[in-house]
């Protein structure tokens, strides 16, 4: 596989910093959680809008991981050693 190949077949960003955010949906209704990715600086960013359930778990992974990723075309985030 060329270089050129590799590079378009995968795009990653370190995330460098994360923002949580909580938007209310109405009286009595659930509100909804997201998390705004930046990656590489500021580079550029993604937001991902988990379950309540889930934003839990990605807030102990996020906190616990040396190092994230974010895979842009699959939008996953690849946690790297977790203490």
């Amino acid at each position: 596989m060329s270089e050129h190949s590799t590079e378009q077949a995968i795009r990653v960003r370190q995330i460098t910093d994360v923002h949580a955010n909580w938007s209310s949906q109405g009286p009595l209704e659930h509100g909804k959680f997201s998390y705004q990715l930046i990656l590489d600086n500021g580079a550029e960013e993604a937001l991902i809008m988990p379950t309540a359930d889930d934003a839990k778990v990605l807030r102990d992974l996020i906190h616990d991981a040396d190092t994230l990723f974010w895979d842009m075309d699959n939008e996953v985030i690849v946690f790297g050693k977790i203490h």
